[in-house]
């Protein structure tokens, strides 16, 4: 059939390359309308249950993660020429587009009593631009007497101050999110020039986008760099360029086909999907170099190019449909999660591999039909003494030492199973960063001196209309809940409109910092009216001017309009995947504690929540993408052998790669995470492909040795051998480019899955040779 194939290929290669033009040409048209992805990656899906808590509270409270902060440390802020640049940093801030609010220092408030109207009327502290250090100290001292702003914008101990930026969500999830940050970033170094001072940036917003800009720049880079290194192999390889230039256009074609169907599915490039143009690439290249190595080595053979040709697709075509369809496996099964990010990336990575079979089957004979035959330098890697040495090793090792194989193969896998146990599973939001990055200082920054700035959300229903406020109790059990959470190391105070109505009292009580607790009984009918003004309720009477300013705007996001449900919100530091179920499990039995389950529904949500049960289930989704994919190739590989002994010699080598990845995982100290899961179900799609081909040609040599297993192993090992190692090389060389990566999660996919490479070229070309052999010599086949 194949060899009727590559007959029928080069009988109509004219038709069939024009073909391959048109659709290319069609594709490229698809892919130059793709677009970007600038939301954050839906990691779960929508029926599950945190992300319909989640939406809930986004649809009656708003968005959690649109707050950028900017922070900076001054003993010295409390001067005129210091504190007027500060304040003028908030104005020029305001001014930027898409910025909404700001609290900040300079545009603090405080809440004055007025007994003729029974209101409690906002009152700016600072009227700057200062000419007058006394006026400032002034209005210092009055700000400083307000327990609202403690450790929200100032920090005494370590005199540090800080700006919230709120951002406008839809423009914080468009393409103009870079220039908004952007933006910010210029008022920031203006500020930071005049006035000598370091300016710290964080907040979801701000390392959401500054994070997925550096990565998409990485992966171009990547993509250019794995075409280059393709290049240079394929050249020092066969001294070809015609060859080289051949082989980089399966691949681009490869990629085209790969953007266009990102189009095609309605999807955007997403940080997974961007991935796949540069593995396109790293897979590619094989099929060219084991379509190239069969062509030259046949026509070395015979002298004849239209008999090579015919060989090379008869012999290679179901090796690399094989190697294709194991390798597609392998991503594909992505797409059986119900995780929205791994699908998109499940279904584009699969069905680009495949396509690049039909590339290369159809684009390379035909290609090759039109070239000139291969001259001496072209097969003369075929003759390398290197590579026929290490050959030559390999065999004595196959069939002079067994044991030691077996061996050192076992030993080898009882450490890495013990390494395996050694495996923490634990992700941080900017754990893929190095430690040196200003992204990853300022966020501990913060956390040092403000106590982080990820957000968890915490609603607590009242089960029943104006709950919240028809006693003393909502408030007191929030108060006391709040005190809880403010004393945990992990979090900052927790903000609600309980602390609105501290603030309040203290009003109330001409401003002494004493009065800064919940309201009592007794305070409750004195403040009834003047509450109404102070912007803390939806009432009629409330000033316009006073729903205005920052504050009362604060919160009023704090409760919802029925005043059933109340918003606790809390900054935390990163403290990562492993430590957060054991925090919030601290809460839930805090809250079980304080709320009487019967009167109240406590939810905790947010973006750190919803980060937790992303990582979990991506986590668990790759989990089960492996066993799926180990399943379905093994499926394959009994299809096309037809014999459980062949299978079980298959799956050994392929399974040890995998286990001593988890293992130096284990040693070295790499959890297990989304970036670092996916180096498995990539490796073993890949690495499989060592052992199809190892076999294939052993199942068709084996007639033509008589059936002699011995003798059909040695010429496999320097047959096969040959382009396995080649192929290997190329592809290790492809993925530790991702390397020199300056996130951690793409360093792993570089340099583990290359790791996973070299382990599973040794033990085809070692170990699967020896149990070939071992069990043949028990049946009756097996010829010594």
């Amino acid at each position: 059939m194949w060899y009727s194939l590559g007959r029928f290929i080069l009988r109509y290669r004219l038709p069939l390359l024009f073909a391959l033009i048109i659709i290319t040409a069609f594709m490229a048209f698809k892919a130059a309308k793709v677009q970007l992805s600038y939301e954050f990656a839906r990691t779960i899906p929508t029926d599950n249950a945190k992300y319909i808590a989640y939406q809930d509270f986004k649809a009656k409270f708003g968005d959690d993660g649109g707050t950028l902060v900017a922070g900076i440390q001054a003993k010295d802020l409390y001067t005129v020429e210091k504190f007027n640049k500060y304040a003028q940093l908030h104005k020029d801030l305001k001014t930027v587009k898409g910025v909404e609010e700001i609290l900040s220092i300079p545009e603090a408030v405080t809440l004055v009593k007025d007994d003729s109207t029974e209101k409690l009327l906002p009152k700016r502290i600072f009227n700057y631009p200062y000419t007058s250090q006394q006026s400032l100290d002034s209005a210092k001292a009055e700000f400083e007497n307000l327990p609202f702003y403690n450790g929200r914008l100032y920090n005494l101990k370590t005199n540090t101050y800080l700006m919230a930026v709120r951002v406008n969500r839809d423009m914080a999830n468009s393409k103009y999110r870079t220039i908004l940050i952007d933006d910010i970033a210029r008022e920031v170094k203006k500020f930071e020039q005049g006035t000598g001072l370091q300016v710290h940036l964080s907040g979801l917003p701000y390392i959401r986008t500054t994070v997925s800009d550096k990565i998409k720049k990485e992966l171009n880079w990547f993509l250019i760099g794995s075409l280059v290194l393709s290049a240079i192999t394929l050249l020092i390889f066969f001294r070809s360029i015609s060859a080289m230039i051949m082989s980089l256009l399966v691949v681009g074609m490869g990629v085209v086909w790969s953007v266009a169907t990102i189009v095609l599915f309605d999807y955007k490039i997403s940080l997974l999907t961007a991935l796949i143009p540069p593995l396109i690439v790293v897979i590619g290249i094989p099929n060219c170099i084991y379509f190239l190595n069969k062509y030259h080595s046949t026509y070395k053979e015979t002298g004849d190019k239209e008999k090579a040709l015919v060989t090379m697709i008869g012999r290679m075509g179901i090796v690399t449909l094989f190697c294709n369809i194991a390798a597609a496996i392998g991503f594909a099964v992505f797409s059986f999660t119900r995780s929205a990010i791994l699908k998109e990336f499940g279904v584009v990575s699969g069905i680009n591999i495949m396509a690049l079979f039909f590339i290369s089957l159809i684009f390379i004979p035909v290609c090759l039909s039109y070239l000139p035959p291969p001259k001496k330098r072209h097969v003369k890697y075929l003759d390398s003494k290197i590579i026929h040495l290490l050959l030559a090793k390999i065999e004595r090792w196959a069939f002079l030492h067994s044991k030691w194989v077996y061996g050192i193969s076992a030993l080898i896998t009882v450490v890495a199973i013990i390494g395996m146990f050694r495996i923490k599973s634990e992700g941080f939001v900017v754990d893929d960063l190095p430690k040196t990055d200003k992204i990853y200082t300022d966020l501990k920054w913060f956390e040092e001196n403000f106590d982080g700035v990820m957000p968890l959300e915490i609603v607590v229903d009242t089960k029943r209309k104006n709950g919240l406020l028809k006693s003393l109790q909502p408030i007191e059990r929030i108060d006391e809940f709040s005190k809880y959470i403010a004393d945990r190391p992990e979090t900052a105070a927790p903000l609600s409109f309980v602390e609105g109505l501290k603030f309040a009292k203290q009003a109330y009580y001409d401003g002494d910092s004493v009065n800064y607790v919940t309201p009592t009984e007794f305070d409750v009918p004195l403040m009834k009216n003047y509450l109404k003004g102070g912007g803390t309720d939806n009432d009629s009477s409330t000033s316009a001017a006073t729903k205005n300013t920052t504050f009362s705007k604060l919160l009023n996001t704090f409760m919802d309009s029925s005043k059933q449900m109340a918003r606790i919100s809390v900054n935390m530091k990163d403290i990562g995947s492993a430590k957060l179920p054991g925090l919030l499990s601290d809460f839930e039995k805090e809250a079980n504690k304080i709320f009487d389950s019967s009167k109240y529904n406590i939810t905790f949500t947010g973006g750190s929540v919803t980060f937790l049960e992303g990582s979990s289930f991506i986590i668990n989704g790759l989990k089960e993408s492996i066993m799926w994919a180990f399943l379905l190739i093994t499926l394959c590989m009994l299809y096309l052998f037809r014999s459980f002994r062949i299978l079980l010699c298959s799956l050994i080598p392929n399974l040890i790669p995998l286990v001593v990845t988890a293992g130096v995982m284990g040693w070295v100290g790499i959890a297990l995470k989304p970036s670092t899961v996916l180096v498995f179900s990539v490796a073993l799609g890949i690495a499989i492909d060592v052992t199809i081909r190892f076999l294939v040609n052993y199942k068709q040599e084996l007639p033509m040795h008589s059936n002699h297993v011995k003798h059909t192993l040695i010429q496999t090992i320097h047959h096969t051998g040959l382009s396995i190692i080649y192929t290997s090389l190329v592809l290790i060389a492809g993925f530790i480019i991702f390397c020199i990566s300056e996130f951690g999660g793409t360093k792993a996919l570089g340099w583990l899955t290359s790791l996973t490479l070299v382990t599973g070229t040794i033990t085809n070309l070692v170990l699967l040779p020896v149990l070939i052999y071992s069990l043949a010599k028990k049946t009756a086949s097996g010829k010594e």
